[in-house]
């Protein structure tokens, strides 16, 4: 999923998300450990997906952050 796709979304959603990439990476390693993965160019795949998620999380708790300190120094 592409960056600005995942900024539309909300962080409950990204919560979601991230657990779910992060369950997939695992059974992924799994099956390669077992011989069982047929596409190894998946594993790279999760890891950027999980990559870019925590980013934008980060993003926006740095936002979430900056508007707060903002608030709080116009008061």
């Amino acid at each position: 999923m592409k960056p600005a796709e995942l900024r539309q979304i909300d962080d409950d959603e990204l919560e979601r998300r991230l657990t779910e990439a992060r369950e997939e990476l695992f059974n992924l390693r799994f099956q390669h450990v077992t011989g069982q993965l047929d596409n190894h160019a998946r594993l790279n795949q999760v890891r950027k997906d999980i990559a870019r998620i925590n980013t934008i999380l980060r993003e926006q708790e740095i936002a979430a952050a900056e508007a707060a300190e903002g608030a709080e120094g116009a008061s």
